[in-house]
């Protein structure tokens, strides 16, 4: 059974379903998706998403606002982006999560169809709801018997913890992370 998984798995990698003629074609063609598929991983950061490092989210230009305003707010002492805005019930709610809403985001920015005005998706309004739960659950436990409240915590603190942030031109001169070159030092030129 082994040598016989073997021989397939030979078989497939050489090609050896194709006709001769088309292999070198074949190989060349798949190569050349491969080196595009290694260059879009690099040039789209696409390993810093896997991180909670706060500094991934701006590798898109539109949410420096977004980041400068958290970095001046009281939850950058205790929270992250990925606090707030991915489920944390399971690793893989989590990373399907983020992977869903990631490709939302590189779909938007590749099309440069950006809106002026970000707001949370109905699905990122439901886990940031389940997070200021998770985090705030005793003063939540508290507010909600003098209040009997079921709102959710963004009807009165839609503030936090960016602010008034809510254009691509809210925070023009904020003080943001430099984003590194993408390209090599070599294939540019440096302006002084």
């Amino acid at each position: 059974m082994k040598d016989r998984l073997l021989s397939l798995l030979r078989a497939l990698l050489a090609l050896a379903f194709l006709p001769a003629v088309w292999r070198l074609p074949t190989f060349a063609l798949l190569g050349v998706v491969a080196g595009l598929g290694l260059l879009l991983v690099r040039v789209s950061e696409m390993p810093s998403y896997l991180s909670d490092d706060p500094r991934a989210c701006v590798n898109c230009h539109i949410m420096r606002p977004q980041y400068s305003t958290w970095e001046h707010s009281s939850h950058r002492q205790a929270a992250t982006c990925n606090d707030c805005h991915v489920p944390h019930d399971s690793v893989i709610r989590k990373y399907a999560f983020k992977a869903k809403d990631g490709l939302r985001h590189a779909t938007i920015f590749t099309l440069r169809a950006e809106p002026q005005a970000i707001h949370a998706t109905p699905a990122s309004a439901a886990v940031i709801q389940e997070n200021c739960a998770r985090c705030h659950e005793a003063q939540l436990r508290h507010t909600f018997l003098l209040t009997r409240s079921e709102r959710p915590c963004v009807t009165c603190h839609d503030t936090v913890p960016h602010g008034d942030t809510r254009s691509l031109s809210a925070t023009p001169n904020a003080p943001v992370p430099r984003l590194e070159p993408l390209l090599p030092a070599f294939t540019r030129e440096e302006k002084p």
